[in-house]
Formats: C-alpha cells, sequence, structure tokens
C-alpha cells in the first residue's frame, strides 16, 4: 500500500475513515445550506447575520474547548464521540423540520447554531485525540492527514450536492439528509475492534486541570507559536464558507448551484494538500511558516479576480495552502504533547484555531456591507503576511538561525542552527578520538 495510505492497514482507522468522510460530506451540505438560509430566505442579503450565526456556531469552542478537553483526556473517547455524533445529527434534524414546515426564523438559527456549537466543542478534541487510540504512533502523522483528506474530500462532495439540492428543493432537506449522514459515523464507532484499541493515559479526576494544562502550553514556546499563527490566521482568513457566498451573490451575481461550485473547487486544492500531508513523517515548523505566507500571497490574489471563472480557480492553491498549514499545525502539536495531556492542548489549539472565528465573522460581515465583498478575503490575505513575515522574525531571533538564500544552489533556502551544528561537530571529534584510540590499542 502506498504510504500515503498507511493507516488504512488498521482495521479501526479504516472503519472510522469510512463513516467520517460520509459525514463530512452531510457537515459541508449543511454549513452550505445554513449561509444560504440566513443569506437569502431569512435575510435581504445581511452579511452581519451570516456573521454572528457563524460567530455562535463556533463561539461555544473558544468557550468550553478547555473543559471538553479535560473530559476527552478523563472519558473513554469513543463513547464520548457516540454522545457528542448523535447530538449533532438531531440539532441538524430539529432545523430541518423548522425549514421544511416553514416555521424557521431567524432566531431558531442562531439557537440552534449555538447549541451545534456546544457540541462540536466537546466533541473536537475527543475526535482529534482519538486517532493515537486507532493507530500506532509511527502512522500517527499519516492519520492525521487523511483525517483532513476525510474532511475535504467531503467538502468537495457536499457545497456541490447541497447546491443543486437547494435549488431543486430547498434547504430543509439538506439539513435532514445531515442529520442522516451521523449514523455513519456512529455505526464505524459500534462496529469497532475494541480490544484492537491502543490504551492511552488517562489523565486522574482532580483539581485544576484546567490550569495545569494552561501552565503545559505556556511551558512550551514552540506550541505557544503554533497556536498564535493558526489564531490569526483562523480569525482573519478561514472564513471562506462565508466570503465565498458574499463573493458570489454580491460580486459576480450567481445563484445557489455557482456559489456551491465554489466549495467543491476551493476543496480540490484542500485534498491535494491532506494527501500531500499524509506522506510527512513529521512536518518542519518552516513548512508551517511557508504555507502561511503562500496562504496569504494566494488569498489576496484571490480576492482581486476579475471574473467568477478566474475566482473559481484561484481557489485551487488556496485550498492547498491554506489545508497545508492547517495539517502542519496539528500534526505538529500532537506529536509533540504528551499523551495524557494531549486532550486539554488539542482543546486549547482548536479553541483559539476557531474560536477567534466568533471575532472575526462579525468583524468580516461589517467589512463586507461597508467595503465591499473582497476585502473580507482581502482582510485575511494580508493579515496572514504579516504573521508569516512575525513568525519567521521571531523562529531566526529565538533560535539564533543563520539564514541565507543560494540562487544558484540547492536547497535555495539554507537554515543554519549553531547549536546542531556545534552538536554535530562535537559527535564528529568525539567518534574521532575513539577511533584513533582503538587503533592505537
Amino acid at each position: 500500500m502506498s504510504p500515503t495510505f498507511a493507516s488504512l492497514k488498521v482495521f479501526n482507522y479504516r472503519l472510522w475513515a469510512g463513516g467520517a468522510i460520509v459525514s463530512n460530506t452531510g457537515t459541508w451540505m449543511q454549513r452550505v445550506a445554513q449561509d444560504w438560509l440566513v443569506l437569502t430566505e431569512l435575510t435581504d442579503h445581511s452579511a452581519v447575520a451570516v456573521g454572528i450565526t457563524t460567530g455562535l456556531q463556533f463561539g461555544p469552542m473558544l468557550l468550553l474547548g478547555p473543559f471538553a478537553g479535560v473530559l476527552a483526556d478523563r472519558l473513554p473517547k469513543r463513547f464520548l464521540l457516540m454522545v457528542t455524533q448523535g447530538l449533532m445529527g438531531f440539532w441538524s434534524l430539529i432545523l430541518g423540520l423548522l425549514v421544511v414546515t416553514g416555521t424557521a426564523q431567524l432566531w431558531h438559527v442562531f439557537v440552534l447554531a449555538g447549541l451545534l456549537g456546544a457540541t462540536a466543542a466537546v466533541d473536537a478534541p475527543a475526535r482529534q485525540t482519538f486517532v493515537a487510540e486507532m493507530v500506532p504512533e509511527d502512522k500517527l502523522s499519516n492519520a492525521v492527514g487523511l483525517n483532513s483528506a476525510s474532511f475535504h474530500a467531503g467538502r468537495l462532495l457536499g457545497p456541490a450536492v447541497a447546491g443543486l439540492l437547494i435549488a431543486l428543493v430547498g434547504t430543509g432537506p439538506v439539513f435532514m439528509i445531515n442529520a442522516v449522514t451521523f449514523m455513519a459515523t456512529l455505526l464505524s464507532l459500534t462496529q469497532m475492534r475494541v480490544r484492537e484499541l491502543l490504551a492511552t493515559k488517562k489523565a486522574p479526576r482532580e483539581k485544576g486541570q484546567v490550569r495545569e494544562g494552561l501552565r503545559y502550553v505556556r511551558g512550551r514556546p514552540d506550541i505557544m507559536l503554533v497556536m498564535a499563527i493558526v489564531g490569526m490566521v483562523g480569525t482573519f482568513g478561514l472564513n471562506f464558507q462565508m466570503t465565498t457566498a458574499l463573493m458570489a451573490t454580491s460580486v459576480y451575481d450567481k445563484g445557489a448551484g455557482e456559489y456551491g461550485l465554489l466549495g467543491s473547487i476551493m476543496a480540490i486544492g484542500s485534498l491535494a494538500g491532506a494527501l500531500l500531508a499524509a506522506r510527512r513523517a513529521r512536518p518542519r515548523l518552516r513548512l508551517l511558516v511557508g504555507a502561511t505566507a503562500a496562504f496569504g500571497v494566494l488569498a489576496t490574489a484571490s480576492a482581486l479576480m476579475p471574473t467568477y471563472e478566474l475566482f473559481a480557480l484561484s481557489l485551487i492553491p488556496v485550498g492547498l495552502s491554506s489545508l497545508t498549514l492547517m495539517t502542519a499545525a496539528n500534526t505538529r502539536v500532537q506529536l509533540s504533547t504528551e499523551p495524557e495531556m494531549r486532550g486539554r492542548v488539542m482543546a486549547l489549539y482548536m479553541a483559539i484555531f476557531m474560536g477567534g472565528t466568533p471575532i472575526g465573522a462579525p468583524l468580516i460581515g461589517v467589512i463586507g456591507e461597508t467595503f465591499g465583498a473582497r476585502y473580507t478575503i482581502l482582510l485575511g490575505g494580508v493579515v496572514s503576511m504579516l504573521v508569516a513575515v512575525v513568525a519567521a522574525v521571531y523562529v531566526v531571533r529565538s533560535r539564533d538561525l543563520h539564514v541565507r538564500y543560494r540562487l544558484l544552489e540547492r536547497p535555495h533556502l539554507l537554515v543554519e542552527d549553531p547549536a546542531v551544528t556545534r552538536e554535530e561537530t562535537r559527535r564528529r571529534l568525539a567518534s574521532d578520538d575513539a577511533r584513533n584510540a582503538a587503533t592505537a590499542a
């Protein structure tokens, strides 16, 4: 089997991946339908209302994330995921019934988006760290990459299917279909070979576990840097479900089908990035910083595209760079964290990554209504480029790295760590001394 799909050799992970791709497709269908419902059926193209809905859906991640991480470290993750997946399906079903019966109002969407967000806040750290119980550590990076590939394969299918269904039957049935797709994940969880799951060290029940997680992260500058990068980019740059809706409707004057197609086109790049990420054993920090810079440049270019067709094509490299960024960050944090702290650290990671949306989404909505839809993407591109520059300068100065660019040699960018160079020199000298002593004897 190709190294890209190595984790699929594991029965439990193979089962999980199959259920996840069905559920992920439904989730992306709901995201498109929810934005379209608010934008065109419940308001008169109100970007602020879409921003509030998005903020309510992701806000609980910021508030509940640290406590959800404690649950993920304490409780059996498989059981926890059964509960959260079932509840998320239930909230989708309620919204679908409200829309189909013609009784849905904007406040209903706000409330259900908040409930879905609260459940997802508990689900996220358990789902992220459950991977470590399904595959051995040497396949963890590969499994994280394949998780992203599954997520974005759903993103490739979901928006296009949602756009078609919205045009044919409206938004209500889309929510109800999403509710059914959660059954695929529940089925995969119930059919797993429990004896083959890898036991991870559970956190004991004691006070101060949230503070312990915060102290752990505060004592890890490498993790804090990753969280700072994804926090800024996630807040201002990764709101494409909202910003592409604004671009499709207000800039290019397109309908639901064309809007859904944008998400699928962007997912082509994201899926390619995920599959490339699955081949990397341990992504370096330079990859994360480089992907952030590339995303900033590409998003800025995308915001300036004059036609719908060029805008759609520009989303492919944007998707590739953004997925490379997200997967590199996720993998670095998981692989560098102690198993008994992984749930709390990933909860903080997800809280920072997705919790910035309640701040960024309404702000971007206001910017869209005030200055135009192009500025909603342009803001994220500029912020991402600045973040990449600041992160690069911080890494170079904090580690006393020597950076050189060589136009005529490969690799063109050469980064030297004096500490590593000194250690290698010391080892070589010690080896030479030992060899000389053996020769003399």
